[in-house]
């Protein structure tokens, strides 16, 4: 008897799969008949369920970016535990950022596929910082888009570069935490909190949140 179609299944296997291929070739290297032997699927399946390689692409780094929004959701009242999160979370899956700069690569500064779905998934991470400038709780010199982006690329920088950070900085279990102490402090002070947790008008930064 034949075994049951399972179509989610089938699917996990193709973007586990894609993952990898277009993090290791990006868009033009990648191969779907490659995709389908790793994911055990047809090929021509692919085609149906995506359409082409380039709209495979797209919905493999949207869904890796859903996956870490939730997984480490943007707090500004505990901002060094976010960094750290954040580190660790893209030192742990470095497939996430090399999926963003294959895009950058192969796209440069004309249009994405679904660009106005990332402009709303990047607008809603950056509220945070809005809202938080509102209330007066980090500073507003920067405003908050830029500030964001300024702070994805701190902590994502390392894993992006890691033959830079181990040549500049080290390999060792402490270079990494200094590095990441080197983080933090530069993220307070581009919110305008120094290191005793003050803003820059010496109030008391709002409390960090729990875990």
């Amino acid at each position: 008897m034949a075994g049951v179609r399972d179509p989610e299944a089938t699917k996990a296997r193709i973007f586990e799969a894609a993952t990898a291929e277009f993090a290791a070739h990006g868009i033009a290297g990648a191969r779907i008949d490659r995709i389908a032997r790793e994911a055990r699927a047809n090929k021509q399946l692919i085609y149906a369920y995506f359409g082409n390689k380039a709209e495979l692409f797209s919905q493999v780094l949207e869904r890796r970016l859903i996956e870490l929004a939730a997984a480490n959701p943007v707090d500004t009242e505990d901002l060094d535990g976010w960094i750290d999160r954040q580190m660790a979370y893209h030192a742990a899956h470095p497939e996430l950022v090399r999926l963003v700069f294959w895009e950058g690569l192969e796209y440069g500064t004309g249009g994405i596929p679904h660009e106005k779905e990332r402009a709303d998934h990047y607008t809603r991470k950056a509220a945070a910082f809005v809202e938080a400038q509102a209330r007066g709780e980090i500073d507003a010199t920067i405003p908050a888009a830029d500030l964001f982006f300024m702070l994805i690329a701190l902590v994502s920088w390392p894993t992006v570069q890691p033959q830079m950070r181990r040549i500049l900085i080290g390999d060792t279990d402490d270079d990494r935490e200094r590095l990441r102490a080197s983080v933090r402090t530069a993220a307070r002070r581009l919110i305008g909190r120094d290191d005793t947790g003050r803003d820059d008008t010496g109030r008391e930064a709002p409390p960090a949140a729990a875990g």
